[in-house]
């Protein structure tokens, strides 16, 4: 339990490390790092997919395994709506305080319920339903202090904030999609659809808008690719060391990380309204994932049951 709860705070510390560069590269105007470039979302996509690429190309070719998977169309779509998820997330990165944009994004779990009671035909509760709810109401609460006054002196955009939760839409079908091909998959051929989808798109896109990288942009860059694997291998990890009840809380410690760093290092204060927004998706999101997980291991514990009382009779 200890081990998986050790890999789940390692990933929320390693996306932490993500999200930080990439806002970091979207609003260069800092004294952190000072007389850093600005970089378009879609040219960041590709040098993370070009270093996850490379890394992910590496150990299929070592291991020997095929680089096209087996299950090429549920592969397709989930290096799809992946890429596109992650380069909608960092464009709301760019557009939207850090917390703001991360908390949009940890919404994902919500969906991911709802779109598998459609695709797989799993019976969605009304603990789940409420707890969804909630997460609803932390965004209204979030757009109504954006209207009334804006984040942090920006102008509010529900635009982006719309794109924020078609991003978790869109993870919510990449987690699925996931699910779909872990039976016949290996890990790492998942991951490699996303950065091999992304690169020839993205790749096209950063011949119309390509900001060339100087100095200890280069080091970002591949910090952004490296932390990326690393945040992967560990959420993993993590969901094969413990149970998801256990572990899954403690991946919303990235939105403290996001709404501390946000507020001290980008000077990002919001309001009393988007600190309640945030605090109230973060509760409805681990509410619906506890009571989730819950009932999937009550599920797995009556079956075990039946089958032991199937044997001594």
């Amino acid at each position: 339990m200890i081990k998986g709860i050790v890999y789940i705070i390692l990933s929320g510390m390693a996306f932490f490390v993500i999200n930080f560069f990439v806002k970091l590269l979207g609003n260069p105007d800092n004294d952190l790092i000072p007389h850093l470039q600005k970089y378009p979302a879609h040219e960041l996509v590709f040098f993370r997919s070009l270093v996850s690429f490379l890394i992910s190309a590496a150990i299929i070719r070592y291991r020997g395994l095929p680089l096209l998977g087996n299950n090429r169309r549920w592969l397709l779509l989930r290096g799809t709506a992946g890429m596109l998820a992650l380069t909608i997330f960092f464009f709301t990165l760019h557009k939207l305080p850090l917390a703001i944009a991360s908390t949009l994004q940890y919404l994902s779990p919500i969906f991911t319920v709802l779109i598998a009671s459609r695709l797989f035909s799993e019976k969605v509760s009304k603990m789940q339903y409420f707890s969804s709810l909630i997460a609803f109401l932390g965004v209204v609460f979030i757009g109504l202090n954006g209207l009334s006054g804006g984040f942090s002196g920006q102008n509010a955009d529900l635009f982006w904030m719309g794109m924020g939760i078609l991003s978790a839409v869109l993870s919510g079908i990449a987690y699925n999609a996931i699910s779909k091909l872990k039976e016949t998959e290996e890990t790492i051929n998942i991951v490699v659809y996303f950065p091999m989808l992304a690169l020839p798109l993205t790749g096209i896109w950063c011949l119309f808008d390509f900001t060339f990288p100087q100095g200890i942009e280069w080091l970002i860059l591949l910090t952004i690719g490296v932390f990326t694997q690393i945040a992967q291998v560990c959420m993993t990890r993590a969901f094969l060391s413990a149970n998801t009840a256990v572990v899954a809380p403690f991946q919303y410690i990235g939105a403290i990380y996001a709404l501390l760093s946000g507020w001290f290092i980008f000077d990002e204060k919001l309001e009393l309204a988007s600190l309640i927004g945030v605090c109230l998706v973060i509760s409805g999101v681990i509410a619906g994932t506890v009571f989730r997980a819950g009932r999937k291991s009550k599920k797995e514990a009556e079956l075990v049951i039946d089958t032991e009382t199937e044997v001594l009779s």
